[in-house]
């Protein structure tokens, strides 16, 4: 269920990508430069108010409404961009992992070369190495903060797609004595070392972004102030302005004050770096701008991105794909390719509420609730239903059988002891935030009087109904399954042919067993 709900919304960013990419082949990139009014007498009201990235994002791209209860139309560019979006993740898992096997190789690899050629690129920008000192340096106040180890913990599970159940998916089409332990702690230290691979060409444009940002915050305020004291040009310049408002303020305070001179700091604009979908469709768009040879940069950052994006897909319809076959719900009888058409074609109709005006407020429900908490939920049960309810000495066996070697101490205290509780600690925290702050969004709304600033806004009760519904759905469905099998059990148990599920454990498999699958 949480990959259903997951895909329905993932693919959407995916349309905002491919949407982006269509746009990154004209010249000048359309996010570079503010429209005319409809006069045609001047520049456009709230694009010149906010900035022109903001205003091709929410207003060129989602066509935003000001609340989240104003649904707006559909909006057909997105409408078109979800349906190739779908068509290329039904084209890719046609016949299951048999199609997704061999597309994995294009879309896991790609990634690294772009990452690459953005990672020498990154390096040789101005401002690179105060992006880097910013990613390395740790903020203690930033720490200190709850909602941030909540972020994290999401972002780890998403990473790894831990409680997805594509994972589980994919290690079932390995035979069963496979070396799981060597994947396991392989699949992780390869996760870690791309993102930390990743992080440094990103930082590297995200400080070009700041240092420019800066930079010409500097250059108003000089010009400001050789205007103001009819100075020579290049008189005062980058690297001598402290000294210049040093002797200034000393000299003619009032003067000064009156200038109201813009307060630059590299390090509030190293702050002002966001996550999610406005670090990659606001401030790296921006950055792009900013670079020579922007619109191949744009083309490259998106294909990237597309690329990520679709391999994660792949793992979210295989997590639906394969339970329906392995668990019997569906006919085996039913093609491959009509089992995954069927699928994607229901996603994508549901999808379509993305495409409204207030698709994006949706986006970040689904995101903040059905991609969260259920997965804290459900990684629970796993760790804790393997552990003290299939009980740590018969799974270690088995991991012994699977792999040829007993399981050491450092797994075992880890599944019984540190996961557990580390995992309950962050859904405790998660609900005492959402206790503490009820929840809200952020509106663009060009009528709002602090805008370009967002309005925040509370979900009204029937939106908070559905978040609480999107955290619950996924979640009711252990209880759920547990209460069959148990029943199940108890009806079986009366019948003189049941065998107790306990002599089905993996080591007491015949060594020669063949794998079910293809």
């Amino acid at each position: 269920m949480v990959s259903v709900l997951v895909s329905l919304y993932y693919n959407t960013v995916l349309t905002w990508v491919m949407w982006y990419f269509i746009n990154s082949f004209q010249e000048p990139l359309p996010w570079s430069v503010c429209p005319l009014n409809e006069n045609r007498t001047g520049l456009n009201e709230e694009c010149y108010e906010s900035t022109t990235v903001n205003y091709f994002w929410y207003r060129k791209t989602l066509n935003i409404t000001p609340d989240v209860t104003e649904s707006g139309t559909l909006q057909w560019w997105l409408i078109l961009c979800l349906a190739t979006c779908w068509a290329i993740v039904y084209l890719c898992t046609i016949r299951g992992i048999e199609t997704t096997g061999k597309a994995i190789y294009v879309t896991a690899i790609f990634p690294y070369l772009v990452l690459t050629i953005f990672l020498i690129h990154g390096l040789t920008l101005p401002g690179a190495t105060d992006g880097l000192v910013y990613l390395f340096t740790p903020n203690l106040n930033t720490l200190k903060n709850p909602r941030v180890w909540l972020d994290a913990a999401t972002q780890i599970f998403f990473s790894l797609s831990l409680a997805f159940g594509g994972l589980i998916a994919f290690s079932s089409y390995n035979p069963p004595q496979n070396d799981c332990e060597k994947d396991a702690v392989t699949v992780a230290i390869v996760n870690s070392m791309t993102s930390l691979y990743a992080s440094i060409p990103v930082f590297s444009v995200l400080g070009f972004k700041a240092t420019t940002g800066y930079w010409d915050c500097l250059d108003r305020n000089i010009i400001r102030i050789i205007n103001e004291f009819d100075l020579p040009e290049e008189s005062i310049m980058r690297q001598n302005y402290t000294a210049w408002i040093s002797f200034l303020n000393s000299s003619y305070p009032e003067k000064i004050a009156g200038l109201k001179l813009k307060g630059c700091d590299l390090q509030e604009f190293l702050d002002q770096s966001v996550s999610g979908t406005g670090l990659a469709f606001i401030i790296f768009t921006q950055a792009i701008i900013l670079m020579p040879g922007s619109q191949a940069w744009a083309i490259l950052f998106f294909v990237m991105l597309f690329s990520l994006g679709l391999s994660s897909m792949f793992g979210n319809i295989e997590g639906v794909f394969t339970p329906l076959l392995e668990l019997q719900i569906i006919s085996k009888s039913i093609p491959k390719e009509l089992l995954s058409g069927i699928i994607c074609l229901i996603c994508f109709l549901i999808a379509l509420c993305f495409t409204l005006g207030s698709g994006s407020y949706w986006i970040d429900i689904f995101d903040s609730y059905a991609g969260s908490l259920p997965l804290l939920v459900i990684a629970f049960f796993e760790v804790t239903g393997v552990v003290y309810v299939y009980k740590m000495k018969r799974f270690s066996k088995d991991v012994q059988w699977m792999t040829g070697r007993k399981l050491n101490l450092y797994w075992q205290i880890t599944w019984k002891f540190i996961s557990p509780l580390l995992l309950l600690i962050v859904f405790v925290a998660f609900v005492t935030l959402q206790i503490q702050k009820p929840p809200s969004y952020a509106a663009w709304n060009p009528k709002y009087e602090g805008f370009p600033m967002k309005e925040e806004k509370a979900y009204p009760p029937w939106v908070l109904a559905i978040c609480v519904l999107l955290a619950v759905l996924p979640c009711v469905f252990v209880p759920l399954v547990a209460l069959f099998h148990l029943i199940k059990r108890m009806h079986g148990s009366k019948d003189p042919s049941f065998v107790p599920p306990e002599v089905f454990s993996c080591q007491g498999a015949n060594s020669n067993f063949s794998h079910p699958k293809e």
